[in-house]
């Protein structure tokens, strides 16, 4: 039986592993290891482990004060349907550190019934909220 477990200690994170999950997901086609490497060190980050070994990942980008964004939030194939995105959402969400803001955001494809259980709801007001997306930027030198 494996034991899971979710972590924040970046010292047992698998960096090429989570660049390798990122690089090939829709939302982050071709990242760059150093980009993941950089955006990992500037944000609070989750790991599930199985066994040791690296099989889901989030990250919330935050002040740790007033606002928090969500994302690249994965579990490997192999290992869903065990609870596990749950799992990770649960720790996600009761961190001291992200008690008490006033805004967190997220943005999803295909898991809003998952965000949903936390509290998260589509935008309100949309037309208050702008972007600035830059989809091809990874294919870019830079």
């Amino acid at each position: 039986m494996p034991i899971y477990e979710v972590t924040t200690d970046s010292s047992r994170f698998d960096i090429g592993a989570i660049h390798a999950f990122l690089s090939t997901s829709y939302w982050s086609p071709g990242v760059p290891r150093s980009v993941i490497e950089r955006a990992i060190q500037h944000s609070l980050c989750f790991a599930v482990l199985c066994d040791g070994a690296q099989v889901g990942f989030a990250r919330m980008v935050t002040d740790r004060a007033t606002f928090a964004y969500l994302a690249d939030v994965y579990v490997l194939e192999a290992h869903r349907g065990r609870g596990l995105s749950t799992m990770l959402m649960d720790h996600v969400m009761q961190h001291p550190d992200l008690q008490g803001l006033r805004r967190m955001l997220l943005v999803t494809r295909d898991a809003q019934g998952l965000y949903n259980k936390y509290g998260f709801q589509s935008i309100a007001k949309p037309d208050r909220y702008m972007e600035l997306h830059r989809p091809d930027v990874y294919a870019r030198p830079l």
